[in-house]
């Protein structure tokens, strides 16, 4: 046999590299770490991470949402702050701009719960780094290449899904007016859009690998992604389904690489993607 044909074929590769290999050494790590800092304090560890990811998934459901907004004018009138009670909502339901300022409190709600509140519990509760929590830019270069494999993968798919009737339903999140212009609202939520795709990557590939992979280890990527696509039971089924795929794919990049910022990009290249696509089939570009 030729040397060539003594090479494992190339998913065999990734998957020794990126499953197998990566099961035992974690596996590995986990039992290096519990013999160093013990049981009880990475039990403690995990219940501190997994408290506050309950907390910020149940406040951004209740009060993250602009449908659910009225609570914002309701503590300001508590206050004895009506006129900006009234302010408020005028802003969120002004006829020109009152979309692009409901999409502003979403984003906005995402940015405080996917990252303020994990933030406060590393810094002040845990007293580690956020660097350890996936934000390292360290060997950003070194890790490129399976992240372009992923975004080579996922095109066409993406690229097939958005002739669906429900995929054309659902985006772009923010709905053009007849005859509006795409700056500067539409632009506007792109750039807010791509911030909280930053912020949920920290949240699940950042704060809840790294922050329950010394208990867990490997089945830390398996516990992410459960809730991760719970969030996505609001889209497409399709959409839903693939956001398993996606999970598993990107927590065990994050697990690997130690950080975010290239499934950050790959996930915001999808998303404009799919929005431009969208506006494509709705006679917008």
């Amino acid at each position: 046999m030729t040397s060539a044909e003594n090479e494992p074929r190339l998913h065999a590769r990734v998957w020794s590299t990126y499953v197998t290999e990566l099961r035992d050494q974690a596996e590995q790590d986990l039992a290096a770490n519990l013999a160093r800092v013990g049981r009880a304090a990475a039990d403690r560890k995990a219940a501190i991470v997994l408290f506050t990811a309950m907390l910020a998934l149940l406040a951004m459901n209740f009060f993250g949402s602009p449908r659910r907004a009225e609570w914002v004018g309701a503590l300001l009138a508590a206050l004895g702050l009506e006129d900006q009670a009234g302010a408020f909502e005028a802003w969120m339901r002004d006829d020109e701009s009152g979309q692009f300022h409901q999409r502003v409190f979403w984003a906005a709600a995402r940015l405080v719960c996917y990252v303020g509140l994990p933030a406060i519990v590393i810094r002040a509760v845990l007293h580690e780094r956020l660097t350890d929590y996936g934000l390292s830019v360290r060997g950003l270069t070194r890790h490129f290449r399976p992240y372009a494999w992923c975004a080579a993968l996922a095109a066409p798919a993406i690229v097939l899904a958005s002739y669906s009737a429900g995929f054309q339903k659902k985006y772009p999140f923010y709905r053009l007016a007849e005859g509006e212009p795409l700056f500067p609202y539409f632009w506007g939520w792109e750039l807010l859009y791509a911030a909280q795709f930053v912020a949920l990557e920290f949240f699940f590939r950042g704060f809840l690998i790294h922050g329950l992979r010394g208990r867990l280890g490997y089945a830390s990527i398996l516990v992410m992604t459960m809730p991760y696509m719970m969030i996505h039971f609001g889209k497409p089924l399709p959409e839903a389904a693939g956001a398993i795929i996606a999970g598993f794919v990107l927590g065990t990049l994050s697990y690997k690489t130690g950080s975010i910022w290239w499934g950050a990009a790959l996930h915001i290249a999808a998303a404009w993607g799919m929005d431009l696509l969208s506006l494509s089939h709705h006679g917008h570009l």
